[in-house]
């Protein structure tokens, strides 16, 4: 006979104790878990319900989703970052080499390096001799970061000195990084290069002589007559833009765009004074018309002349060929207007291209 130990009650509550105690841990567990999202959807509803322009008040604070993260339908709260590099070009203190190519001009080299021509010039008076028509395909010019002279140190040069020489500031020679100056001594070495910022030297112009009509002489050697009056100017080629140099205080005229044998004609009615080939201090076969009116003008570079001194033209009139002799890297027209002998810039009495 076997002896009972203990009731089948008993055992019966126990096991419905454990499992109502496993499922109560287990809701409590999910509650606990599960509430902050049940809090702040309850919390959107409630901002969406209360905002006119129908967007949560959670929305508000941020929209944007990171490249690449994958979207929720849950609203959240999200810190909005703002990215922001900021880059500077970095300022250059030395000096670079450039080397002349086909087509190039003084004027047009400094612009690509937003200096001013002078500077160019100043920076390579040993190559160019001080005139901008000297330049060559093949040279290499020192191209100074800044305007201003760029000087070899000579004997017996202080730095005062250079600077009172180039109608500059002392201290702008001594600040500039570039020049790398002990600031306790102040001295240079004769051979030495200095950058001189905002320096001054004189620049010399080379230019043909002007020759009014009374002073021209025809082939049998008498002077020319009375001739036509210009009245106003005209484009002397087909082109209305520049291929080199503009007008600037190294350069008395503009170098017009003109293709090899290109037309070239009389900006005005006047009287040829100069129709000569050769050199010319630079401008190769070159024409001079005097308009009879305090105005002259002046034709460089030309292929070929097809006037003579003492001959009458008008506006328009046939004077030569355009063309790439005397000091020129390429075919074009050098074009002058002078005013009582004195240069003046054509783009202020050319019409408007």
């Amino acid at each position: 006979m076997v002896k009972k130990t203990g009731s089948p009650r008993l055992f019966t509550g126990i096991s419905w104790g454990v499992t109502i105690l496993i499922v109560a841990g287990l809701l409590g567990f999910g509650f606990w878990r599960f509430y902050p999202s049940l809090s702040v959807s309850a919390a959107a509803q409630a901002a969406q319900s209360a905002t006119p322009t129908g967007r949560t008040a959670l929305a508000a604070f941020s929209t944007e989703i990171a490249p690449g993260t994958a979207s929720t339908n849950q609203d959240a709260i999200v810190r909005k970052v703002w990215l922001k590099t900021s880059i500077t070009s970095k300022t250059t203190y030395t000096i670079s080499d450039y080397t002349v190519q086909p087509g190039d001009a003084l004027f047009s080299i400094a612009a690509q390096f937003n200096i001013k021509p002078e500077t160019l010039l100043w920076a390579n008076n040993d190559i160019l001799q001080g005139s901008p028509d000297s330049l060559r395909i093949g040279q290499v010019l020192k191209v100074p970061p800044v305007d201003g002279v760029y000087y070899q140190v000579q004997t017996g040069d202080t730095l005062a000195s250079i600077a009172d020489k180039f109608s500059a500031k002392l201290d702008d020679i001594l600040n500039w990084p570039g020049n790398d100056i002990d600031l306790t001594t102040q001295q240079v070495t004769p051979g030495d290069y200095v950058m001189v910022p905002g320096g001054q030297e004189q620049v010399v112009v080379w230019v043909v002589p002007s020759v009014p009509s009374t002073g021209a002489l025809n082939s049998a050697g008498n002077p020319c007559g009375a001739g036509p009056v210009g009245n106003g100017f005209i484009w002397p080629t087909g082109n209305h833009y520049l291929s080199g140099n503009n007008f600037w205080s190294g350069h008395p005229g503009i170098d017009i765009a003109a293709g090899l044998g290109a037309p070239v004609w009389a900006a005005s009615a006047g009287t040829v004074t100069i129709a000569q080939g050769g050199w010319n201090g630079g401008y190769g076969n070159v024409v001079m018309i005097d308009h009879n009116n305090g105005y002259l003008t002046v034709y460089g570079h030309l292929s070929q002349i097809n006037v003579v001194p003492c001959e009458s033209v008008s506006a328009g009139s046939s004077i030569g060929l355009a063309g790439s002799t005397g000091n020129s890297t390429g075919p074009h027209l050098h074009f002058e207007i002078r005013q009582n002998g004195v240069a003046v810039d054509p783009w202020y009495l050319l019409p408007a291209p």
